[in-house]
């Protein structure tokens, strides 16, 4: 068996017969981090004798008839998750030496499962970008072709899964910050709807839009993942009082009489390269196929739809950014990389006198329309399909100095975190060599059909199954 292309259902099963133990699964991947990693830039910090000691605990339950969801599953951990007494730099230099004094609340309920933590993913600094590029450290490559971006800003816990450093990623997803990456790396990322997942204890980026999800190879095992992470939380006031369902098994339904909408704002924009448009295209025919019917729908608010973020994200970005002033925390701010810096001065600017009611108060209001935009589409339908990415992954450096058509790459993402919506993106095909992902966007709350929808195309496609080539 080789435990490098292992699903977690797979791993699972096979932890508790006994065909390997946790110990000989974390050693085969720290093995494959210390082989591959260097071309990559996935992590920042290997806890290799913390991963050890963990999977020891592990096989010592395991050996007792113990079982937890996770129970000897390998995770990696993108940097803006605190983590006890492990190293903690959200891809900022700026606190380069962090070590947590308490794990966030996602990641006690991963060790509470049974997971254990690889260590902490390279990401774009603070959560700021889509390629995976601006962390103060090092790129992160994309493990399909290591000349592109791997999508960002949760790059490297992608990567760590696509290449076969994990079965998990946790990502943050502010704007694109799991579904791009996913997308571009072939793997599952999910984006629950805001508030689902406890932010405490994750580094704040723009706090009424974070959201806290995570990556994997296939549809069972992100839903397996969900059930251990969804809930409330009563030192994160934003998460709601809603029960958890068991998302599992929402799969292996039939899609028969589902609706869905494709959004003609999305698909007759010039912005979309002719190859992401016939590959989604394809996948919402397989659908089709499947059972459901599409049709077309608007979201009229789409244009104003970036402008809006990136008035209302920088705004949020320039307060929380705030508390690094080189007396509480970190070092002097002049250790702020360049994106950081845009972001701060943006947000500063659109918050100032004279200028909050032209720039924030009013995107405030462009929030709301969009909002009501996607309430409208899905009394309509039951599902929204739509690319991840308008372009296939791109080259590094490609975008770099161009922050515009950098932020332009979040065009069909960020109006589903305006909204607070759920969305997901499963790998949907590939342009050359290239990996691309549809992303199926559903009501608040409404994940269960958004994974009924996606692993009933998984087990028609199984697009996962073609791996990176390392």
């Amino acid at each position: 068996m080789n435990l490098l292309t292992l699903t977690i259902k797979e791993a699972r099963r096979a932890l508790q017969s006994k065909e390997f133990s946790a110990v000989e699964l974390v050693r085969a991947y720290i093995d494959r981090i210390q082989t591959h990693d260097s071309k990559l830039g996935a992590f920042l910090t290997v806890d290799e004798s913390g991963a050890l000691s963990q999977a020891k605990r592990a096989d010592a339950q395991i050996a007792k008839g113990i079982t937890k969801k996770l129970l000897g599953i390998p995770v990696a951990c993108k940097d803006l998750y605190s983590t006890r007494a492990v190293r903690t730099t959200a891809g900022a230099k700026i606190i380069d030496t962090y070590k947590p004094p308490y794990n966030a609340t996602v990641v006690d309920r991963y060790l509470e499962a049974g997971a254990i933590l690889m260590g902490k993913t390279n990401e774009d600094a603070w959560g700021h970008g889509s390629s995976g590029e601006n962390s103060d450290y090092f790129p992160t490559r994309n493990p399909y072709d290591t000349t592109h971006v791997p999508g960002g800003s949760s790059s490297g816990s992608a990567v760590a899964v696509a290449a076969g450093f994990s079965l998990v990623g946790t990502g943050t997803d502010t704007g694109s910050s799991i579904r791009l990456p996913a997308s571009f790396c072939n793997i599952v990322g999910m984006k629950p709807t805001y508030g689902r997942v406890p932010r405490y204890g994750v580094i704040s980026m723009a706090s009424s839009f974070d959201t806290i999800g995570h990556m994997t190879r296939t549809v069972y095992d992100n839903a397996l993942v969900y059930e251990v992470t969804a809930g409330a939380d009563p030192r994160d006031a934003t998460t709601p009082q809603v029960p958890v369902p068991m998302y599992t098994e929402s799969l292996g339904k039939s899609l028969k009489g589902l609706r869905a909408g494709i959004p003609k704002e999305y698909f007759r924009s010039n912005g979309i390269d002719k190859g992401v448009r016939e590959v989604t295209m394809t996948a919402i025919g397989k659908l089709e196929s499947l059972g459901m019917r599409v049709e077309e729908i608007s979201l009229p608010h789409t244009e104003y739809a970036m402008a809006c973020y990136y008035v209302l994200v920088p705004s949020e970005i320039s307060s929380n950014l705030s508390r690094y002033d080189g007396v509480r925390f970190g070092a002097t701010r002049d250790t702020f990389g360049a994106e950081a810096k845009r972001r701060i001065m943006l947000g500063t600017h659109a918050l100032s006198a004279g200028y909050y009611d032209a720039f924030y108060h009013k995107a405030a209001k462009v929030r709301t329309l969009i909002k009501q935009d996607f309430e409208k589409a899905l009394e309509k339908v039951d599902v929204i399909l739509a690319p991840v990415s308008p372009t296939p992954p791109f080259k590094l450096g490609e975008k770099v100095n161009d922050p515009l058509a950098m932020y332009l790459s979040d065009i069909f993402v960020c109006p589903v975190n305006i909204a607070g919506v759920p969305a997901l993106s499963v790998p949907c095909g590939f342009a050359g060599i290239l990996p691309i992902g549809l992303q199926i966007i559903g009501k608040q709350f409404g994940e269960q059909l958004l994974y009924q929808v996606a692993s009933a195309y998984e087990n028609e496609t199984e697009w996962y199954k073609k791996p990176a080539i390392l």
